[in-house]
């Protein structure tokens, strides 16, 4: 029983590996991406002290700079890889099929077992879903 379960223990680190090496240059280049938005605002803030330190002109408009709102974080760099995780793990893909899910009918004492999306299509009418709010 032991080496079944290390053999799947083993099977999911190597699916988790691939798919780390699949995300890496996604992730990388959106990394870069935010570095440089920060570079960006790092070279505005140089403009500002440069135009500062020169005769400037009254009706210039101010450079509004924050050192709060950096995009290159730790929390910002989670956000994305969390991000890339779902939307590769994700059932539903551009011009593939969408995922018939289980659904709960309202009318749950007419029906018995699960139920799912397709099984509320007729013919060749178009499903219309209502994602109404319940509280």
């Amino acid at each position: 029983m032991l080496h079944g379960s290390a053999g799947v223990q083993t099977v999911k680190a190597l699916k988790n590996a691939a798919v780390c090496l699949m995300l890496l240059p996604r992730f990388l280049f959106a990394a870069v991406m935010l570095w440089l938005l920060d570079f960006l605002c790092i070279r505005r803030k140089v403009l500002t002290k440069m135009r500062e330190s020169d005769l400037s002109s009254p009706d210039d408009p101010p450079l509004c700079v924050s050192d709060s709102n950096k995009m290159f974080t730790l929390e910002s760099l989670r956000a994305v890889w969390y991000g890339h995780k779902l939307d590769f793990f994700k059932t539903a893909h551009l011009g593939g099929a969408a995922p018939n899910t289980e659904v709960v009918p309202l009318d749950s004492a007419q029906r018995s077992g699960p139920q799912r999306i397709l099984d509320y299509a007729r013919g060749r009418r178009p499903l219309i879903l209502n994602f109404g709010s319940c509280s």
